[in-house]
């Protein structure tokens, strides 16, 4: 280990150690402030100038091998970025880790756990810069973009970290076999014990959280040995490059090779990642996007382990409330948040046709449409905080697919572009939420990405109950929320959370919602349904990425 490295780590072995200790208590806990207050006010004030110092100029990074400039961001909240990048040669690229992987790996679990907390400690400072890089590519309001983009990625990728340390430090270094044969000498037996990495890891990031869903991955392949290249989405380039660059300057610090962690951009109209996925030194694989391309990393890319976040179909059930309007006010937040592209917004909303039972007597199933498209309304009432709410739709299919769902069933409520003051070509629109019949099952069971939700007519509760076990054993989901004042029916939907493998929040009616997935405590996903097959974090999302390789030699008993 170099002595960068072991500085690094004693520095932030405390961190480390209490991370370590969240994730066994699944209590709350982070060490990177949520609230931007608690970064310097400089630093706040002077992150849009320099977010903006980045524009229309190449961004430098560490250069291996030949390359060719690649870049095409647009803002989804109307401009142009301007910001190109290098494309490194994916043989060149690949050969250079291959090399620099036997140092890294003989560095030690101390060394890169130092290594990648200091990577952590430094993006947490630059948070206010990141979110402007995240807001500008993503489309995410600025409060969502710091927050999910700054430390709430960092509380993932440092999780990851803590898992990866405890997975290693299970196995000891050396050890010496003493084996008792009766009468006769003992057998003695000198072992040692070597973490080795898979090989190159490659990180297919997405365009709606580029820091959120890369860290986890990222962190958990470099800690354990593994040299990673990212390759961002071409429309969210920038808060990797951000990631990238730290990453290789503590690197280059520390006495290693920064080509460890490397940045392969690419354009839609001449893609990459199928390339750099199928090459034999390509050994994992994390992914975030589309059931498709998944499916077909995991079909193609056998020579990895291929860790991927798909798309499900994200449910509330809801048999009974207390009361409705805190109810209706909790999912009207979690329908506009980011103008429904999380991978956890809900989109299939089941109530019984013949209505629920309420605190203040039986509602119609057309009452707690209305009630909920009334809530929405009344949440965006007001302009400004609905764009901040909303943030913009990071693609033009997203918006299109708004207009194409219209037709699909009753409007509740309808969607409508909203003007943002400051960025008047923001694409920026409020949810659409329909009803539909239980029988239009082809509707509601097929992921419409965006703020697109669906209130689905039932039987009765246990119909409910059915049609979501059907439609998430299918297609897969990140999220279940539920809502009941019957105990009996509360252990029903509990059984079915086992048994669909999704996370089910129940009776949410305060300040915690269905879309929010916090480090340390929850698992985002569980890798047991089709929406994901792999969860952020757990044991399983990191003990693969290395393998265990053993010498041995006859010993002397001491």
């Amino acid at each position: 280990m170099t002595q960068s490295a072991q500085q690094m780590f004693d520095l932030h072995r405390e961190t480390l150690n209490q991370a370590v200790g969240a994730i066994s208590r699944r209590d709350f806990w982070t060490p990177y402030p949520e609230s931007m207050r608690k970064y310097p006010e400089d630093a706040v004030k002077a992150a849009p100038s320099r977010f903006e110092s980045l524009l229309n100029q190449p961004f430098t990074l560490n250069r291996v091998g030949s390359t060719q400039q690649v870049g095409g961001e647009v803002s989804p909240y109307g401009f142009e970025l301007g910001i190109t990048y290098d494309q490194p040669n994916p043989d060149e690229l690949i050969a250079a880790m291959q090399v620099a992987m036997r140092d890294w790996r003989d560095a030690g679990a101390e060394a890169r756990v130092g290594v990648c907390l200091e990577i952590l400690s430094r993006l947490n400072t630059m948070s206010p810069e990141i979110a402007q890089a995240v807001m500008h590519t993503s489309g995410q309001g600025p409060l969502m973009a710091f927050q999910a983009g700054g430390p709430h990625a960092q509380d993932r990728g440092l999780e990851a970290v803590a898992h990866a340390w405890q997975a290693m430090a299970q196995i000891p270094a050396t050890t010496k076999w003493v084996k008792p044969q009766g009468k006769h000498e003992p057998i003695v037996m000198d072992k040692r014990f070597h973490i080795v990495p898979r090989g190159i890891s490659l990180v297919v990031a997405c365009s709606t959280f580029p820091t959120w869903n890369t860290y986890p991955g990222l962190f958990a392949s470099l800690a354990t040995g593994n040299p990673v290249i990212v390759k961002p989405h071409p429309g969210a380039i920038l808060p990797v490059a951000i990631t990238t660059r730290v990453a290789q300057q503590v690197l280059e610090e520390a006495g290693f090779d920064p080509c460890l962690v490397s940045l392969a951009p690419d354009t839609v109209d001449a893609p990459l990642t199928k390339t750099l996925a199928l090459d034999p030194a390509v050994k994992l694989i994390d992914f975030t996007g589309s059931n498709a391309f998944g499916d077909w990393l995991i079909e193609n890319a056998t020579q990895a382990q291929v860790f991927a976040e798909k798309a499900g179909v994200n449910t509330v059930i809801i048999d009974s409330v207390e009361n409705l309007k805190a109810v209706t006010a909790n999912l009207a937040f979690s329908l506009s948040l980011y103008s429904g592209q999380m991978c956890t917004t809900p989109q299939a909303i089941y109530v019984p046709r013949n209505g629920i039972a309420t605190a203040d007597g039986p509602l119609s199933f057309d009452d707690v449409a209305a009630a909920l498209a009334k809530a929405v309304q009344a949440f965006l009432s007001d302009n400004d905080r609905a764009c901040t709410v909303l943030g913009a739709l990071q693609s033009r299919e997203t918006q299109a697919r708004i207009d194409a769902c219209r037709d699909l069933g009753a409007i509740a409520l309808d969607s409508e572009p909203r003007a943002h003051a400051q960025f008047p070509d923001a694409r920026i629109h409020t949810p659409l939420i329909l009803k539909v019949d239980a029988e239009q099952k082809a509707t509601y069971s097929e992921e419409r990405f965006g703020p697109i939700s669906f209130v689905i007519a039932t039987e009765n509760t246990a119909h409910s109950i059915k049609l979501a076990r059907e439609v998430i054993r299918e297609k897969g989901a990140i999220t279940l929320g539920a809502y009941t004042t019957d105990e009996t029916v509360a252990n029903q939907l509990e059984e079915l959370a086992m048994e669909v493998a999704t996370p089910l929040s129940l009776n949410l009616d305060g300040g915690i919602f269905v879309n929010q997935s916090a480090a340390f405590s929850d698992f985002h996903a569980t890798g047991g349904n089709p929406a994901a097959n792999a969860s952020l974090c757990n044991q399983a999302f990191v003990a693969n990425r290395f393998v265990v390789v053993q010498s041995r030699r006859h010993g002397q008993q001491n």
